[in-house]
């Protein structure tokens, strides 16, 4: 079949300049592709066809691309493992709220570079709902921005901008849903019966009462089950918000559709696409339409279609599930890089419990990737905090996982006597008495409270996520210890998701500090940019491979990066006591060792001793 499509195309397109190049790279990932759609379409009479559209699609999107891209695309291919270098640093922001706009990103780049990005995510620019729109992730169009930010020209130029200072610029594929507003949807909406089609859209509550036995509900607060009914009666599936319409792609039309939108995204310069809500694209009855197969399946499809028509671009997993789950979205043909959930939540275990036990266990028996893959590893996103650890992890160590995650709750919402922490709940269950956390990481660390220990711990958690491998992620403001916004509940359009409370707008004054170390935001800023300094000159923190080591003190975390006279051994004492690990646990090391954050000598033949959330790099002089 793929020879008789491949032949058709070639009668028409083999004249053009650019075909040769995608006639080489269809012949090498096409097979693929084929073979993942057919478990999706395969089934159809008309999948022949399916697949002839698709790759028009694909040959649109690469005779489109620029020839800047175009000539990436050829570098990245020989040097495939660019993003695992200890030179990659990531940041995620607000275009808006960080700078005011597309225009003023542009303007900070001299100061992205002084950070040391070299990625950088905007949350969702496109066009979508006001006021209501998720912050971004219910797209009214994938080819229109927010005016209020500026246009698709000026974000293209952006990203050029970004590439020449050497930053990959990062967008968000938001291909579960799409808001209410896009042409699909108001079409739907009118009755057209081919775009109600892209939708999961039902005459009466039959079918939906059949699917809501086994799917959960994400935001119960907001809407009930998984359904919202339309004005001319009909339900729609949404699995998050009633103004966010999940696409259907049990029809094929949606995913070649989608896939024209992908290409033009990746066309206006974009190395990552961060794949939004991957756990949920595809539902089947009896099921809890999350993590199928057929999900799977679809996200290899639009990999494949990428290595034929858009090479250099990389896939990001968002999936915000059991940590095996969230293991079977990575490789090098699904994506290539994922965020790490577990990690992320299981450093805020640490804090909160003074013990290392859960995150030790996790980077020993859950941290490794197969080759050329990258964890993001993050300690705040624009998201709640939600506690995503494997019940059964926790009951290896006596921990009832429901139970914990209660006390979780209350200690990061203040609700826990003696808590340093000041984080609001979101989606509080007052049944259950579950949530999920809001806070920026500075006001759930202390900083907010004016803890002694706040601006140490936030340092500590920025270290591991530095020194542990992958792509280390900031969220723009941490690093100079940006403070709960508690006036979000002030604006009619927020109040209701307090998530906006760690969405602060840009704290000009905290910035102006930055080179100041007798402030927060100065000790911040010196002591961060000082770690990232430091992973930049140390070898062994490229890459990902890690060695848990066990200090045999339930408040240290250690792990080992590299080999040999090279290696570095990370310890990180997560309480505000003095910790010691004894010599006998340290005897196979090197005695003589030098720590690189803090400057010091140690003899670790006579034991070590970890001052109050201290992190110690240990090389060999």
């Amino acid at each position: 079949m793929l020879d008789r499509i491949e032949h058709r195309l070639a009668q028409s397109l083999r004249a053009q300049p650019n075909w040769a190049a995608f006639a080489k790279r269809l012949s090498v990932h096409g097979p693929r592709l084929v073979r993942e759609l057919s478990h999706l379409y395969g089934e159809r009479p008309d999948f022949e066809r399916v697949v002839e559209d698709l790759l028009h699609v694909a040959y649109d999107g690469w005779r489109e691309r620029p020839a800047d891209l175009q000539h990436l695309d050829a570098v990245r291919e020989q040097t495939p493992d660019w993003f695992t270098s200890n030179q990659m640093l990531g940041g995620v922001c607000y275009a808006d709220l960080w700078a005011g706009g597309l225009e003023g990103v542009k303007d900070q780049i001299p100061y992205l570079k002084e950070l040391g990005l070299t990625y950088l995510h905007l949350m969702p620019p496109y066009l979508c709902p006001q006021p209501h729109n998720d912050g971004g992730y219910a797209v009214s169009s994938y080819r229109a921005t927010d005016p209020a930010l500026g246009s698709i020209d000026d974000l293209r130029k952006l990203f050029t901008a970004l590439r020449q200072a050497g930053i990959s610029p990062v967008l968000d594929f938001v291909f579960n849903h799409t808001s209410d507003e896009h042409e699909w949807a108001q079409k739907a909406a009118a009755g057209d019966a081919e775009h109600s089609a892209y939708y999961w859209i039902f005459p009466d509550r039959s079918e939906p009462d059949v699917y809501e036995q086994t799917v959960r509900e994400i935001f119960p607060d907001e809407h009930p089950g998984a359904f919202t009914q339309l004005p001319d009666g009909r339900w729609v599936w949404t699995t998050f918000h009633t103004y966010q319409w999940d696409l259907n792609y049990s029809n094929p039309t949606v995913f070649t559709a989608m896939a024209r939108e992908m290409l033009f995204i990746a066309n206006l310069g974009v190395d990552f696409l961060r794949m939004d809500a991957v756990a949920f694209v595809w539902k089947r009855k009896g099921t809890p339409c999350e993590n199928l197969p057929e999900a799977h399946h679809l996200l290899r499809a639009y990999n494949a279609l990428a290595r034929i028509a858009a090479p250099s671009l990389l896939f990001k997993s968002e999936a915000i599930v059991h940590p095996d789950d969230v293991a079977a979205y990575i490789s090098t043909e699904e994506c290539q890089v994922s965020y790490n959930p577990l990690q992320m939540a299981l450093l805020w275990n640490s804090l909160a419990t003074r013990e290392v036990n859960l995150l030790q266990h996790a980077l020993e028996h859950r941290h490794a990737l197969p080759p050329h893959t990258a964890w993001v590893n993050y300690v705040r996103s624009h998201d709640d905090i939600g506690w995503t650890f494997a019940d059964e992890d926790a009951a290896h160590f006596g921990i009832d996982g429901f139970a914990h995650r209660q006390f979780l709750n209350r200690f990061y919402v203040n609700r826990f006597e003696g808590s340093f922490a000041r984080g609001e709940p979101f989606q509080d269950h007052p049944v259950t008495g579950d949530c999920r956390i809001s806070g920026t990481a500075a006001s759930l660390c202390g900083v907010e409270q004016g803890d002694v220990h706040g601006i140490a711990r936030l340092l500590l958690l920025y270290g591991v996520v530095l020194a542990s491998g992958g792509i280390p992620l900031i969220y723009l403001g941490d690093e100079v210890a940006t403070l709960n916004d508690h006036g979000w509940q002030k604006d009619t359009h927020k109040a209701g998701d307090s998530r906006w409370l760690h969405r602060p707008p840009r704290d000009a004054a905290r910035y102006a500090q930055r080179h100041d170390p007798s402030t927060p935001a100065g000790r911040m800023f010196t002591g961060l940019t000082h770690l990232i300094g430091l992973r930049r000159h140390l070898p062994a923190l490229a890459g990902g491979a890690l060695t848990p080591f066990w200090t045999q003190n339930p408040a240290v975390l250690g792990f080992q990066r590299g080999e040999g006279a090279a290696s570095v051994l990370v310890l990180a004492n997560f309480t505000e006591h003095p910790q010691a690990v004894d010599q006998r646990v340290l005897a196979a090391l090197p005695g003589g060792v030098v720590d690189m954050v803090g400057g010091g000598g140690f003899d670790l033949r006579t034991g070590i001793t970890l001052q109050p959330y201290q992190q110690l790099w240990l090389v060999q002089p």
